[in-house]
């Protein structure tokens, strides 16, 4: 009686072991797919705060050192970046807002940017990225206009 007792207790331990690893595995897949892949929001704003901070217009406006953030969330954290996902024609587009603002000048930007899917490429690929200047005197920068 006590083997069968003791085959039962390891079945089940061996059950909650293979749980644990499919969770831990669905997991690293969530992250690294969000993370690292060309098609998730994070990734788009990545590169495309990287080109707001290249551009020579918009330095001139903000200066060398720019920082992005996304909308503020109830427990006042600004990492979401608000993004909307559609499809037209068949194709796959994302839109994205997020916000820059300048260290030394204080000058604040709202950022727009539009992706759309490359079924070649497998990849998104940008259509626009343009900045509205929130303070005085407002304007509009085109970053990347590639509609």
């Amino acid at each position: 009686m006590r083997p069968l007792k003791e085959a039962g207790r390891d079945f089940t331990y061996f059950i909650v072991v293979l749980v644990g690893i499919g969770v831990t595995g669905g997991l690293f897949y969530v992250i690294f797919k969000e993370l690292f892949s060309s098609s998730s929001p994070s990734k788009i704003y990545g590169d495309a705060l990287e080109k707001c901070r290249s551009h020579p217009e918009i330095i001139a406006v903000f200066g060398e050192s720019i920082k992005g953030y996304g909308e503020a969330t109830r427990r006042g954290r600004r990492q979401f970046v608000s993004h909307i996902e559609y499809v037209k024609d068949g194709l796959k587009y994302m839109r994205l807002k997020f916000y820059i603002e300048g260290y030394e000048s204080g000058k604040q930007g709202t950022v727009h940017v539009e992706v759309k899917e490359n079924p070649e490429k497998g990849r998104f690929e940008v259509r626009y990225i343009f900045v509205d200047v929130d303070t005085y005197p407002r304007r509009t920068i085109v970053v990347e206009d590639n509609r």
